[in-house]
């Protein structure tokens, strides 16, 4: 059993002496496992860094074995967080989401690339929170806890969308919340791709992204905290503001 592709490093553990174990996230095969023989050597040791963009052939002798990669380096994310606080703690958060999300061995095509644009903008600190907080959304979807922010689910209107319902995850008009208001989570206008999209608003758009990820996404996947990755990027760029 072999394959071949090109994948993001999401993560590396010694394995023995010399080998580490790595999982990479492929656009065909979904996230995957398995061992690099030398892993911790001077040569391949550097190549090993999350986020890089790897050249990987995976084989076994059975599909259902972890199996060993041979890698290359294609690009290395390094160099766009060296010295750069706000852009390490983003890839930390990207790396640690999707291993902690993703099934092993299922294909999620829209995500993986959606993903390698937005660690190619790393180190742009002007851009990439808003990009971030739209991959956190296209993560939710993808996972299946996708947000309806089109109309109010209380009642119907498209109009005046201020809160979104912790519970089911639709907007809520002002109208709509009543007595309500304080339960609800914010809804700015950033979340619906609408206006300047300030760093003030993706911090609230961030706020309601992380409630659906801790109290609907993580439940689902067991009874594991959300990687603490997440929240220190969150810190690091309301400390921006």
């Amino acid at each position: 059993m072999e394959w071949r592709g090109t994948g993001i490093l999401l993560s590396v553990r010694r394995h023995g002496e010399t080998s580490a174990i790595i999982d990479v996230f492929t656009e065909e095969k979904g996230r995957h496992a398995g061992v690099v023989r030398g892993g911790t050597s001077r040569k391949i040791a550097p190549i090993l860094q999350p986020g890089a963009q790897l050249d990987v052939a995976w084989r076994a002798r059975l599909e259902d074995h972890i199996g060993t990669f041979a890698v290359e380096p294609v690009r290395s994310r390094a160099a766009l967080v060296m010295g750069n606080r706000l852009a390490l703690a983003g890839l930390n958060a990207v790396t640690g989401l999707l291993g902690f999300c993703l099934p092993e061995r299922e294909a999620y095509g829209p995500l993986y690339r959606r993903t390698e644009a937005l660690l190619d903008l790393l180190g742009q600190d002007a851009v990439w929170p808003l990009a971030y907080l739209q991959w956190e959304l296209a993560l939710l979807e993808e996972m299946g806890f996708g947000l309806d922010l089109s109309a109010c689910a209380a009642t119907g209107a498209t109009d005046g969308l201020a809160y979104v319902s912790p519970k089911t995850g639709r907007a809520v008009s002002e109208a709509g919340a009543g007595i309500w208001a304080d339960r609800l989570l914010p809804l700015p206008a950033v979340l619906r791709r609408e206006g300047d999209a300030p760093d003030r608003e993706i911090a609230q758009g961030l706020e309601t992204t992380g409630y659906f990820l801790a109290h609907h996404l993580a439940p689902d996947l067991g009874s594991r905290p959300l990687p603490e990755a997440r929240a220190r990027f969150v810190d690091a760029f309301s400390r921006t503001l």
